[in-house]
């Protein structure tokens, strides 16, 4: 009976056993897109919180949990932006793999604003310093929002795989190098873009967009809401339309996960434009080109909102 096995047929079972993909999470889209793009080829990570709603106080789902529970590592952006993650990760996924992107080294962070004016021409990048503080939430979580950060991120998640999963280290490694690549490009284009408008005043619904703001040279005059998604006071609501007065603001930006009628309410009677755009591409197909389009769409729209 032996005789008649193909010596070809014998070569399959002596093949080694193929390694498993590591069954990775992510908690927002854009992280997702990141590891996608460093993945690619390999797997496709999972995706924590839905689109369009908002990760501030987002409930587990228990499909969520079982995600959690099956992942050999979880890439998540922080305390700041999840305040419900890090329970979830300690009692779900206490044996992944865990990397908290703002608490890298790589990082460059912003502080968190609280002003309903913001202050101009100031420089508040700082790096990232890992601390065991989780309750002193001082830092902007929106990181991604800066190609820079996307670009180290890419750069971390590479090197994390890598350790978790040295067979495919080289696929990981080039795949983050293809992807700073073309965010670097995204960059370039979006800074020539928004260039010629940097003197167009405008405010922003939720405090969202600092880094944009910041990477690009094309600040906010202010905020209606924080950056942690808190409702506004009357107090504020009174400051940011008497700055919509005083300052000639242009244009309003609002966000699908967020309800309007507060705007509605603010620029009534005014002739301040609005656009959406969303911070988390909610819109967006999954995968890896949704983080550079994410950029280039809200450029898009910034852009649209501030020309005359």
């Amino acid at each position: 009976m032996f005789r008649s096995i193909s010596p070809a047929l014998f070569s399959l079972f002596a093949l080694p056993a193929l390694a498993d993909v590591p069954q990775v999470v992510t908690d927002i889209a854009p992280l997702q897109s990141m590891v996608a793009q460093v993945m690619d080829g390999v797997g496709m990570p999972e995706l924590i919180i839905r689109p369009g709603v908002t990760p501030h106080s987002y409930a587990l789902r228990p499909s969520d949990a079982r995600r959690l529970q099956n992942a050999d590592a979880v890439f998540w952006v922080g305390d700041e932006l999840t305040p419900w993650f890090r329970d979830a990760l300690e009692s779900l996924a206490a044996d992944a793999r865990r990397v908290e992107m703002l608490e890298n080294s790589a990082t460059q962070i912003l502080s968190f604003r609280e002003e309903v004016v913001f202050a101009q021409g100031e420089d508040p990048v700082t790096n990232a310093v890992p601390s065991d503080d989780h309750s002193a939430h001082s830092h902007d979580p929106h990181a991604w929002l800066d190609p820079v950060n996307g670009r180290a991120w890419l750069n971390v998640i590479a090197e994390e795989l890598s350790a978790l999963d040295p067979d495919n280290a080289a696929t990981y490694r080039a795949n983050a190098a293809e992807g700073r690549a073309l965010l670097s490009e995204v960059e370039t284009g979006i800074t020539a873009q928004l260039a010629p408008l940097r003197d167009r005043p405008y405010v922003v619904f939720h405090d969202g967009y600092q880094y944009f703001e910041s990477r690009f040279d094309i600040a906010a005059s202010g905020a209606i809401s924080l950056g942690n998604g808190a409702a506004p006071s009357p107090a504020r609501v009174t400051k940011i339309r008497a700055e919509v007065a005083k300052a000639g603001i242009v244009c309003v930006l609002s966000e699908p996960q967020f309800s309007d009628k507060l705007i509605t309410t603010v620029f009534e009677s005014t002739a301040v434009k609005r656009a959406e755009v969303d911070a988390m591409g909610a819109a967006l197909p999954r995968g890896k080109t949704l983080y550079p389009t994410l950029l280039q769409q809200m450029a898009d729209s910034l852009s649209g909102c501030l020309q005359q």
